[in-house]
């Protein structure tokens, strides 16, 4: 029998992250999602466990080093040894640089880049002793880029990406397969419908992207053979402009 291994997704929404968890879950993988309410992951914790699966929700603050070490100490102790880590916490804000407060800067950067690396630093402490892992770190347009008016959001991803590539040169010669991805475009959500029902509407085209085919790649990512691991993915609609 093959041995019971986990997947933790830090920030498992309605959307990506809930599609990832359950993408993780089908191929036999026990489905740890967080957000910071645990109620709001009852919807999908049904769907996994409905299919069959094994899932776990958690209620926890990525951004609090003790609930993050609590976090992984509970998944390897009481659920199965964590192979897989996909940090997806989003914090994308728009805000003119003049309206921008020290608060809002921090909190954008503590949710952004302080808890990928919390959750990053505790996944990379129990893979390194079995020498095998992945952890994959959600990017967006402003990993690469900054905006008008996403200075604050820009500067956490910008942070998070450079993390990863650190994390990467670190760990891969010890077994552990560090990611980052860029989601390079809109992604079919309900709130993306609501907000922006003529972007939606692109859905009929092919022009915004799938959770499910995003959570395909981070299956594939994790799938790859060590001799050629991918590093950083993009991932955008056929009609995205690069700009």
């Amino acid at each position: 029998m093959a041995e019971k291994r986990s997947v933790l997704v830090v920030g498992a929404g309605d959307a990506t992250g809930g599609a990832i968890a359950r993408r993780f879950a089908r191929e036999g993988y026990a489905a740890v999602c967080t957000r910071r309410e645990v109620a709001s992951l009852d919807p999908l914790l049904a769907k996994i466990r409905a299919d069959g699966r094994e899932a776990h929700g958690f209620g926890s603050d990525a951004r609090v080093e003790e609930e993050v070490v609590k976090l992984f100490e509970t998944i390897e102790r009481d659920i199965a040894p964590l192979e897989v880590l996909v940090f997806n916490i989003g914090a994308n804000v728009n805000f003119p640089i003049r309206e921008t407060t020290e608060r809002v800067y921090r909190k954008v950067w503590q949710m952004g880049a302080l808890a990928g690396f919390l959750a990053g630093r505790e996944a990379a402490k129990v893979m390194v002793p079995r020498g095998r892992g992945t952890i994959i770190f959600t990017g967006a347009t402003a990993s690469m880029r900054g905006g008008s008016g996403f200075s604050a959001f820009a500067g956490a991803k910008f942070a998070l990406r450079a993390l990863a590539q650190s994390m990467a040169r670190e760990l891969g010669p010890a077994g552990v397969h560090v990611a980052h991805t860029i989601i390079d475009g809109a992604i079919d959500t309900e709130w993306m419908a609501k907000n922006f029902p003529q972007r939606h509407a692109l859905k009929d085209q092919d022009g915004i992207l799938n959770p499910d085919h995003i959570a395909d790649a981070y299956w594939m990512l994790h799938a790859q053979p060590r001799d050629a691991w991918t590093h950083e993915l993009d991932l955008r609609p056929w009609m995205e402009k690069m700009a």
